[in-house]
């Protein structure tokens, strides 16, 4: 039987810095090293005005984003061809295996966003990105 606690809070000091692609700012909240999580990982991410990740994915893992604050716009499938927008509010799911750029739309202020995953496992795998591939 496990000696952790059933409910846990991680205050922001205990998150921990955590894999990121490319510009991202990625902290851990919800993980085996902080929390004893088994089959899930959440953490904070944040991009700079006008900042981009770089291309990438998430292996088998799917992931939901929760958009806190700021504009996204997420860039995916052949050649990274499809866009989408995402503002404060949304919600945005990336299937296992997406390769996907997100970039801070706003030339301002940061996106802040958190991130959940089906593998406690931070698995960021980058990419090349496409000959040519501009935002």
């Amino acid at each position: 039987m496990s000696t952790l606690p059933p409910v846990r809070v991680i205050r922001p000091a205990e998150q921990q810095p955590d894999v990121a692609s490319g510009a991202m700012r990625r902290m851990a909240a919800i993980s085996k090293t902080l929390c004893g999580a088994e089959r899930i990982w959440v953490g904070y991410v944040e991009l700079g005005p006008g900042l981009v990740s770089a291309a990438h994915h998430h292996g088998e893992a799917e992931s939901a984003i929760y958009i806190i604050s700021g504009e996204a716009r997420f860039y995916s499938g052949q050649e990274l061809a499809v866009t989408c927008q995402a503002g404060p509010g949304d919600f945005i799911w990336v299937a296992p295996g997406a390769v996907h750029i997100e970039m801070n739309a706003h030339q301002l202020e940061p996106v802040r966003m958190i991130v959940a995953r089906s593998t406690q496992d931070t698995l960021v795998f980058n990419v090349a990105t496409p000959a040519g591939w501009r935002p």
